[in-house]
């Protein structure tokens, strides 16, 4: 089941997501960050425990980022993914924003759901201030990717 995070699902989501960051397949999240933006973060959950989660973050009027996308590697191949990615798009049509947008690792995963890829100038500047925090800025090797909904 997808429900909106609750702060007591901080740590599972925390969990899921520093697992796939250790191998370099997307970035960590801080507990504090999780925590400071609750209200962005969806979870799956199967038997009371966070299988997966992802999270949408307003940026502008039109534009928004999924971020955060990570699957218990043992619900993979499930729908579990699209199912988080289709809650964002939901949630994104009823703030009234048109246009999402990912940087990501795995970049098929979201072209198979109708994202297009897209040159990184094509962003407003303001997503890079998250950028220059990372360890590897700027050689990052996130591929930019957006969807209008």
């Amino acid at each position: 089941m997808i429900r909106n995070a609750h702060v007591d699902d901080v740590e599972g989501m925390s969990r899921l997501i520093n697992q796939f960051a250790k191998k370099d397949l997307m970035l960590p999240r801080p507990l504090s960050e999780l925590y400071e933006k609750i209200r962005d973060h969806y979870v799956y959950v199967e038997n009371g425990s966070i299988r997966g989660c992802a999270s949408l973050h307003v940026f502008w009027k039109d534009l928004a980022e999924i971020k955060s996308v990570a699957v218990d590697e043992n619900f993979q191949k499930r729908g579990v993914g699209k199912e988080l990615i289709q809650k964002c798009f939901e949630d994104g049509k009823r703030l009234g924003v048109n246009k999402l947008f990912v940087l990501t690792y795995i970049p098929e995963f979201f072209e198979h759901m109708g994202f297009k890829r897209v040159d990184k100038e094509l962003l407003p500047h303001k997503i890079w201030s998250e950028c220059v925090k990372c360890h590897k800025f700027p050689d990052c090797g996130e591929i930019p990717l957006l969807i209008e909904i």
